[in-house]
């Protein structure tokens, strides 16, 4: 059975630097009607655990560790027995949401989740977070990408653990090579393709934030 690709919206708040915003994020939920893998577990492990129903949940995958994105995700692996993977870079931020819980593995550029008929290649994306990384599956043409690259722009770098020509670097050199029909499912937002988005590089650079 081919994997499905599922997006559940939830809110809450994002706290960096002493500042507090109100967002919404995007979870993902990649799988088909046995096991899923869940990108990106925010804010409300109840309607995420609800989401996934009785599918068994074998990964909590963070495309980077800022506290909107993984704030949920102890929560919902102790719910569902679900592994939780962080890129090391990024465990310096994890701790400052979760001081007394590691993830339970840390991923590796160029490993390959697998669940539910889908195969999630981890590609490692600084620049908006030290550890950030997007997940591509060119099955499903898809590629996940937190908060690296949205509609219209790459990820903010204005606040710490951030550096605007790694991200830059980031995308031109992992994200804008995949093919142009690639569809970019994004952390918060509405998709984009990769095609769509390619052309308007050089404008980022020069925009410069």
């Amino acid at each position: 059975m081919a994997a499905r690709i599922e997006r559940l919206v939830t809110s809450g708040q994002f706290s960096l630097d002493g500042g507090t915003w109100d967002v919404d994020n995007n979870v993902w939920i990649v799988g088909d009607d046995h096991e899923a893998v869940v990108v990106d577990a925010a804010h409300d492990a109840d309607a995420i655990a609800e989401a996934v129903g009785g599918r068994r949940l074998t990964a909590i995958v963070c495309t980077h560790a800022h506290n909107d994105h993984i704030d949920a995700a102890p929560a919902l692996a102790e719910r569902t027995g679900a592994t939780i993977w962080l890129h090391p870079d990024d465990l310096g931020l994890w701790k400052q949401t979760h001081p007394d819980r590691d993830p339970d593995a840390w991923l590796a550029d160029g490993q390959v989740i697998e669940a539910g008929g889908a195969d999630l290649t981890v590609l490692h994306t600084p620049g908006h977070a030290p550890g950030a990384v997007c997940l591509y599956d060119p099955g499903l043409a898809t590629v996940f990408t937190g908060d690296t690259l949205f509609q219209g722009g790459p990820g903010a770098t204005g606040r710490s653990f951030s550096h605007f020509p790694t991200i830059i670097g980031s995308i031109r050199d992992r994200l804008l090579t995949l093919p142009p029909d690639t569809k970019v499912l994004t952390g918060h937002g509405d998709p984009t393709t990769i095609g769509a988005e390619a052309p308007n590089l050089d404008e980022w650079i020069a925009r410069g934030h």
